[in-house]
């Protein structure tokens, strides 16, 4: 699903205000209703067994089956989908039906903007929101084509979204860069 402005046109054109691009992980669903099942067991646990038995551990069992329920479906579904919006002087990414985690930055700390074509899950340790190290900080919703931001203080910030190319010339032509001929890769 792409929901963002190409700018194909001549070059008298001036370019829209926004870009905006998502990218989704339909994969993520599954995950989501293994944690709903995990409600589910948690609250037949409570409702159809008997508590004279062994109240402690049908307690802990309970608890157990809600509680990593609730971190398995609310987990997952803040990663199903991410939202970029490139508007005025910052970029937004967004996480989720609900917009959290969010992160905000700043184009004015923004140094440079490059196209990697090829970023996975497992280079960054999973799905979600991730730092590592050497890579700096990510959003990775799903394997593919990604925008990476080196920033002002030197950390660097990648965002898995769908079309990242335009999303790169238009916050090149935002910061004033010059175009280049050949991608970046991570």
């Amino acid at each position: 699903m792409r929901e963002h402005p190409r700018h194909e046109g001549h070059a008298d054109e001036p370019l829209p205000d926004t870009w905006t691009g998502r990218a989704t992980n339909r994969a993520q669903w599954l995950l989501a209703a293994a944690g709903a099942a995990c409600i589910a067991l948690g609250i037949v646990l409570a409702v159809e067994f008997s508590w004279s038995s062994g109240f402690a551990a049908l307690l802990m069992s309970v608890v157990g089956c809600v509680t990593a329920g609730l971190l398995i479906l609310f987990g997952t579904l803040a990663f199903v989908h991410v939202a970029v919006r490139v508007e005025g002087d910052c970029l937004e990414v967004r996480c989720g039906h609900m917009g959290l985690p969010r992160r905000r930055i700043l184009l004015a700390h923004v140094v440079d903007a490059d196209f990697a074509p090829r970023v996975t899950p497992r280079q960054w340790g999973g799905w979600g929101y991730r730092w590592r190290p050497e890579m700096g900080t990510a959003v990775v919703v799903r394997r593919g084509e990604a925008l990476v931001l080196k920033l002002g203080d030197g950390r660097i910030f990648t965002v898995t979204v769908d079309d990242a190319e335009s999303a790169v010339r238009f916050i090149r032509s935002r910061l004033q860069l010059a175009p280049r001929s050949n991608a970046a890769g991570i």
